[in-house]
C-alpha cells in the first residue's frame, strides 16, 4: 500500500455518514414508507387529532417522482422561497412504479388534495372508477347494492355537498376514486369537491405508532 495515501479525517467520515443517512431517509420516505400526522377530526373515531401513523407506499406502487411543495419562510402570508419540480418533470409525478395491488374499497388512503396540491388529505376509499355511489338513509350503495363491509357499515353517512345530495347517484370516472371521512358529519370530502385521481394517491395508512397507548394496525 502506498505510504502517500492519507486516512480520512474524522470530520470527513462524519459528513459522508450524514449524507448517506440523508439519502437513505429520502429514498425510504419517497418510495417505501412515510410518517403522517392526523391534523383534524374528519376520521374520528378510527383516527383522532394528533395520531401519528405510517403510510405504506409500496402496496399501491410509489409515485415515480413524489410531488414536491416546499415553502420556506413566510412574510405577510407569502413564502420567501417556494421549491417545486421544473415543469418538464411534472408528468413523472403522475406515473407509478409497480405495486402489489390496486386500492380497494375500505382502505384508508393518503392523497394529494385535488383542490390544493400543497396539502395531503386522509380519507376512506368508498368507490373506484366505473362504479356509482349513492348515500341513502346513512348507508352507502355501490352500483345499487348496499355495502356491507364493516369498516364502512359502521359509519352513518350524511347527504351533503354537490356529490352527496339525497337521492343523487354519482358516477365515478375511470382512473378516479371517491373518498369520505369516517366522521361523516364533520368531514370535507368527495361529497363536496368530487373525485381523487388514482395518480394522486400517496399510499395506504397501515400502522398507528403514536401515542403509545393507541399503537395498532389501522383498519
Amino acid at each position: 500500500m502506498s505510504k502517500n495515501i492519507k486516512p480520512k479525517s474524522v470530520v470527513r467520515e462524519w459528513v459522508e455518514s450524514i449524507l448517506v443517512a440523508l439519502v437513505l431517509a429520502v429514498v425510504i420516505r419517497s418510495y417505501i414508507i412515510q410518517p403522517f400526522k392526523i391534523p383534524t377530526g374528519s376520521m374520528r373515531m378510527t383516527l383522532i387529532e394528533g395520531d401519528h401513523l405510517f403510510v405504506d407506499k409500496w402496496t399501491y406502487g410509489p409515485q415515480l417522482l413524489p410531488p414536491m411543495f416546499w415553502d420556506i419562510g413566510f412574510q405577510e402570508n407569502n413564502p420567501l422561497l417556494s421549491v417545486r419540480w421544473p415543469q418538464f418533470l411534472l408528468p413523472m409525478t403522475k406515473m407509478r412504479l409497480p405495486g402489489l395491488r390496486k386500492p380497494h374499497r375500505g382502505d384508508i388512503i393518503v392523497f394529494v388534495y385535488p383542490v390544493d396540491p400543497t396539502k395531503d388529505f386522509i380519507k376512506r376509499l368508498i368507490a373506484v372508477g366505473g362504479e356509482t355511489v349513492q348515500i341513502k338513509d346513512g348507508a352507502i350503495f355501490i352500483d345499487g347494492k348496499e355495502v356491507t363491509d364493516p369498516r364502512i357499515k359502521k359509519t352513518y353517512y350524511y347527504n351533503r355537498g354537490d356529490y352527496g345530495a339525497e337521492g343523487q347517484t354519482v358516477h365515478v370516472p375511470p382512473g378516479y376514486v371517491f373518498v369520505m371521512g369516517d366522521n361523516s358529519g364533520s368531514s370535507y370530502d368527495s361529497r363536496y369537491w368530487g373525485f381523487v385521481p388514482e395518480t394522486s394517491i400517496i399510499g395506504k395508512a397501515d400502522f398507528l405508532f403514536w401515542p403509545l397507548d393507541r399503537i395498532r394496525i389501522i383498519q
